[in-house]
């Protein structure tokens, strides 16, 4: 079976749903919904890697507090090796979700471990480092034992100084199209500098991928209802590195992972763990892959 060690953020936050996003003024609104529940970038691909059957190393920071035991708690899967540093508090949000898929989210707690040792790269297929300070040296460290970085930066608006040691160290790079106003120059550029498959996704409307054969359109997979778009990021992503782990042609990793993010918004889950691998090839031939 293949391993990924996937390190970053895994959180416990309350979502709130909310028609639309509200104004910058005072007011009293009344949400249509609300619960609690997992959350984290790097929490929702390994939990969809896993799904897979893809092995998977988290790394985080987890406190030993009550959030930190219901973190372990829904992280628990045979698949899942979970390692946490050491914090005080866990990480901890408040995501003000509206019904166009929309999100403002809210940090209450922001953990900040301590500097420790490289985590071993052997046996590892790829290496998952999520936007977080604790995966910044991992980057030349995955690099110095020859195993591909996947960085998944986001809403990159390709100026900030944040992600761009992500952007620069990433064999694969997936980014939104949230907050950029030109993809496609995004994407070359990132190619351009050495990474062999740039995605940009941008919800319904699917994604754009680019790699040395050129360009490829993405469509999203139909969805009935989209219930909630908590982690269809994360479940794009490990939808994609399954398939290029198993060694499909990229075109069809990709529809893979369009129909990971469908499987995603219809659940208020994170990610899509509870995702086949059959059930998700089975989705994607009807996703309609082209070159241009």
């Amino acid at each position: 079976m293949p391993r990924v060690l996937v390190n970053g953020p895994a959180s416990w936050n309350t979502l709130v749903r909310l028609a639309t996003l509200p104004e910058p003024r005072s007011q009293t609104l009344f949400a249509s919904s609300h619960h609690d529940g997992l959350g984290g970038t790097s929490a929702g691909k390994a939990l969809t890697l896993a799904a897979l059957g893809v092995d998977v190393a988290l790394h985080t920071a987890l406190g030993d507090d009550r959030e930190g035991s219901l973190v372990r708690a829904a992280l628990a899967h045979p698949r899942i090796s979970l390692v946490a540093r050491a914090v005080e508090r866990t990480e901890k949000h408040v995501n003000r979700m509206a019904d166009d898929g929309s999100r403002v989210s809210l940090y209450l707690e922001l953990p900040q471990p301590a500097p420790g040792a490289a985590p071993s790269f052997d046996g590892v297929d790829a290496a998952v480092l999520d936007l977080a300070d604790h995966s910044r040296p991992l980057l030349s460290a995955a690099r110095a034992a020859g195993v591909p970085v996947w960085c998944d930066v986001h809403d990159d608006d390709g100026a900030g100084d944040y992600a761009r040691d992500f952007v620069a160290g990433a064999d694969v790079l997936l980014v939104s199209a949230a907050r950029l106003d030109d993809p496609r120059a995004y994407l070359t550029d990132a190619v351009g500098r050495g990474c062999r498959l740039a995605v940009c996704t941008d919800g319904a409307a699917g994604a754009l991928a680019l790699d040395a054969d050129g360009w490829i359109e993405v469509p999203a997979a139909p969805v009935a209802e989209v219930v909630d778009t908590n982690g269809a990021g994360d479940a794009f992503f490990a939808g994609l590195l399954s398939g290029v782990l198993e060694g499909l042609p990229v075109e069809r990793a990709l529809a893979r992972a369009s129909a990971a993010g469908a499987v995603a918004v219809g659940t208020h889950e994170l990610g899509a763990p509870s995702a086949t691998v059959a059930a998700l090839d089975d989705r994607a031939a009807g996703v309609v892959i082209r070159r241009l």
